[in-house]
Formats: C-alpha cells, structure tokens, sequence
C-alpha cells in the first residue's frame, strides 16, 4: 500500500512539474529565454515567416511573428505547440515543443510584438 502511494505522488509530482509552464501570457523575459525562443523560431519557422522585429516574410501571406498578437492572444498558441501544430496547407511542417521550448518560444513572441 505504501508504495502504491508513492506511485501516485510521484505521478502527481511529475504531472504538476510537467504542466509547470507559464499561462496567461507570463512568459519568461530573461536573456537565455528570449535568445532560445527567437532561436527556435529561425529553426523552425523562418523559411516562410518574419520572426523578428523588422524582417519580411519568406512566403507571402506568413504572417509576420511581430503581429500575431493583433491575430489572436498569444497564450491561445500554448496547447497547439505542445500538441503539435498541424495546418491546412502542405509546406507547414508538423512540430511540437517541449513545456520549457513552449515558454522561451512565446516569451521571444511577446517580446517582438509591434502593437
């Protein structure tokens, strides 16, 4: 019985650490979050989008990253990131982040924003 227990706390723990990202828009703004974030927007998302201040999108109608808030809210990105995000078109690669990518990635996000 003791260590059914310890299972489940164990599992309790790792699913709250797991989920630990930031919500509600309160993403991570120090200078190795936003650097890993901006990087993993060139990896995996340049080759059609603007993903920095003042750069033009690769494809025409990739929406610049500096404007997506003005889209939608940002936060509203979260699941899709972990879950992987799949679209209607055919060039948008499939991809998911890891709870810590997820956070650096929308913090870079929130802090190139134009509006």
């Amino acid at each position: 019985m003791q260590r059914l227990k310890s299972l489940v706390l164990s599992a309790v723990l790792v699913a709250a650490a797991s989920s630990g990202h930031a919500s509600d828009g309160d993403y991570p703004s120090d200078p190795v979050s936003l650097a890993t974030g901006q990087e993993l927007a060139e990896i995996h998302c340049a080759a059609c989008h603007a993903v920095g201040k003042d750069d033009t999108s690769a494809q025409p109608g990739a929406p610049a990253f500096r404007t997506l808030s003005s889209l939608y809210p940002l936060e509203s990105l979260e699941e899709p990131l972990a879950e992987g995000i799949v679209t209607a078109h055919d060039n948008m690669p499939e991809f998911a982040f890891e709870p810590d990518d997820i956070d650096a990635f929308l913090g870079y996000l929130t802090s190139i924003q134009s509006n």
